[in-house]
């Protein structure tokens, strides 16, 4: 953990997706105070006519990215690093403006198991040395 999972409606070359899963690691650990290390991406995609952004009139092709994350930053930090994302996202899938959602769940560390530490996360602190 953390787990961000970003389902597009496009395909695209593998370089752009290791670039992008790259950059937002880099952003999400530098922002979310973490080791890169905990971090996975995913990037589903799902074709054409898969995820859909319901409004009034007629639902629009979107994207969305879910963030599992350890509990504990503020509301603050979160946007920051949704803003991040965003920007990242959009330039390197050269997504339309306004496409891409962001929701985050939040676990405590004993959710979260991982093989290289071999054990389950620590509850994250804002002390945590990365």
């Amino acid at each position: 953990m953390p787990y961000l999972q970003l389902e597009v409606t496009k395909t695209y070359p593998t370089a752009v997706k290791q670039e992008l899963a790259k950059q937002m690691g880099e952003i999400y650990a530098r922002i979310m105070n973490a080791s890169v290390k905990r971090i996975t991406v995913t990037i589903r995609e799902l074709g054409e006519g898969s995820v859909w952004r319901c409004s009034e009139g007629e639902p629009y092709p979107a994207a969305i990215l879910m963030c599992d994350i350890r509990a504990g930053r503020s509301v603050e930090v979160r946007t920051e690093l949704s803003k991040a994302l965003v920007a990242v996202i959009n330039e390197l899938l050269q997504l339309e403006v306004n496409a891409l959602n962001i929701e985050f769940t939040q676990h405590t560390g004993d959710e979260m198991y991982h093989q290289w530490m071999g054990s389950f996360s620590n509850d994250w602190s804002p002390d945590e040395m990365v």
